[in-house]
This record gives C-alpha cells, structure tokens and sequence, in this order.
C-alpha cells in the first residue's frame, strides 16, 4: 500500500521482480525531464523579453544549421509548399520557423504574468472582436478550427482571459508528470484540454452545453480522411470537425494568433464564420466544410509561412488507395 500512495494510485507502477514499483526506468526518466522543463520555465520566466527574443535567436539558428532537428521533413514539406520560391528563401523559413518555435514558448511561460485583463491591450489585439463576441455570448456552441500556426496557446489564453473557456481537443502528452503540469498549466486560465481518444462523450457534452470547442484542423488523418487539396496538393483531414459542426449546428469560425513584431505581440483574426442554422449556409457536406477552413488554413499560412509548424508530415498516404482490409478469422486459420 505504500508503494501505491507514492505513485498517486498507481499510474507508474512497473512491474519487477513481482514487485509493484514506482521507480521504473520510465518513471525515472520522465521525473527528471519534467523537472528539467520547470527549471526551463523559472528561468525564462525570470529573464527580460528582450533577452528571450535573443536567446530564440540563437537556439533558432543552432535548430536549424547544426543540430538539424528533422530538417528534412520541413524543406520537403516547402518545396511541396511553395515550389516556386529559391532554396536561399525556403531555407530562410526554415531558419525563421525555429525561432518561431522557440519564442512560442517563451511567449506561453510569459503569457500568464504579464497579459491580465487591465493589460491585455498592450500585448494583443482582435480586429475580429464583435464578430466573434457575439458568437461567444450565443446559447449555441461554437466551434473554432485553427491549426499549428503562430501562438495558437495564447490565442486559446486570451479567449479564456475574457471570461470564454474553450476545450480543445489534444493528443495528452507521453510524459505523465509533464502532462498534468501543462493541462494544469493551461487550466488555471479556462482551457481546458480533452484527449484526443476516448473523449467523444466529452465532446458531445461540450456541444450540448453551448461551450467553446478548439480543433486544430491541420493534421494528418490517416488513409480514411477526408482528401483535400492544401497548397494544391492532396492532403488527409480530420472529418470529425467537419460532423461536429453539421451534428451540433454550431457556428463554425476559422481563427489565427499570429506575432505581429516581438515577443507577445499577438493579433487574433478570424477571417469567416460560417452559420449552419442560417438560411445562406451553402457548406452542407464533410467535404466542402473540410475545403472551406482547410482553404482559409492555407491563406493564413501564405501570410506567415514562417510562423508555421513545417516539421508535420502533413502529406503523406495515397488518396487513390485503399485502407487494407484486416484479415477474418477464417482467413487466418485458412
């Protein structure tokens, strides 16, 4: 009984010799890289944002040119992207991306000391407030679809810092300990994180009640996705954010956060909403509702294309080929 208090019930328990114990390999290993990622965070939270910016920098740069972090998944990924531009441009938004990426999550360990509800206005702007407020303040539910795209994180912070929680739907992380820390993490604003298996009666409650649900509608969905075009080249989608929408009726609004000079300066767009209960509504099917936000996901991208995450293999699989038909019993014992 000891042992499993130690392990909170028992979720890294490793079996050893017979023995229940908490000290596994695994449990070792991701204590000490939880631990590693919250010295990382004091420490950035301590320093000035002038000094992060430099130091997202220099981290950008050692990703790109020496460490080489899957550099060859992201220039495939831009010369599929944008086939027309030089490789000095395209390396440019490889090296850019990096330090994207880097200054993201400084921006995250900052966003809650410093962004409040009297000081949001100097870190971020929503040109878009009206019309995304009134959809908020609505009975209905509403869903919104961004993808891995500048600081989604802070978009999500700032929905919640006015008083709008939002539940999105997440992949939980490998690490446990480091789970729990980043939902809590996010939870102490009013986001609240869903998994992404095993959550559909979650989702359905999130619906029912009228709440804000959050999908990232850029990741490869497998060979049984919805093919769609993105950057003309045929590309799996979730259908899944396309049935939520037409199920629940919800208004459906695509959405970025993106860094407009330095460090937190985030602006949150919402180029359209589209109404399933309004009479103009002409997105009746997955299909087309999957091309409409995928289309607008596309644009935003052109916009700021080092600000997006070319580290996903978001093309990938055959549209024209078919899932492999599992085996019957009767054919393995044939």
């Amino acid at each position: 009984m000891a042992w499993r208090r130690f392990t909170d019930n028992g979720p890294f328990q490793h079996t050893l010799l017979g023995k229940e114990s908490p000290l596994s390999f695994k449990f070792v290993a991701d204590y000490v890289v939880y631990l590693v990622v919250r010295l990382m965070i004091c420490t950035v939270q301590s320093l000035p944002l002038g000094i992060c910016l430099a130091i997202s920098r220099r981290g950008g740069w050692l990703c790109w040119e020496v460490l080489r972090f899957r550099r060859q998944v992201v220039e495939e990924n831009l010369r599929i992207a944008f086939p027309q531009e030089s490789v000095a441009r395209r390396n440019q938004i490889g090296l850019e991306m990096w330090r994207h990426l880097l200054l993201m999550m400084i921006e995250i360990a900052h966003a809650p000391r410093k962004i409040t509800r009297t000081t949001w206005r100097h870190y971020a702007s929503i040109p878009s407030m009206k019309e995304i407020l009134v959809r908020l303040i609505d009975d209905r539910p509403l869903v919104i679809i961004s993808g891995h795209l500048g600081n989604f994180e802070v978009g999500g912070f700032l929905l919640a810092l006015h008083g709008f929680p939002t539940h999105t739907v997440a992949r939980e992380l490998d690490n446990r300990l480091l789970d729990k820390f980043v939902n809590k993490f996010r939870g102490a604003s009013g986001q609240f994180m869903l998994s992404k298996h095993g959550s559909r009666d979650q989702i359905a409650a999130v619906l029912d009640s009228g709440g804000t649900l959050v999908l990232l509608g850029d990741q490869f969905a497998g060979q049984g996705g919805c093919w769609v075009d993105f950057f003309g080249r045929p590309a799996s989608t979730h259908k899944a954010m396309a049935l939520f929408t037409l199920a629940s009726q919800a208004p459906t609004a695509v959405s970025s956060a993106l860094r407009r000079a330095g460090p937190l300066t985030i602006e949150m767009d919402v180029p359209d909403i589209v109404d399933p209960g309004s009479n103009t509504f002409s997105l009746g099917s997955v299909r087309l509702l999957t091309e409409w936000y995928t289309a607008h996901l596309e644009k935003m991208v052109r916009g700021a294309p080092e600000q997006y995450w070319w580290v996903h293999r978001r093309w990938k699989g055959d549209p024209n080929g078919r899932r492999r038909r599992r085996p019957t019993k009767r054919e393995l014992a044939a």
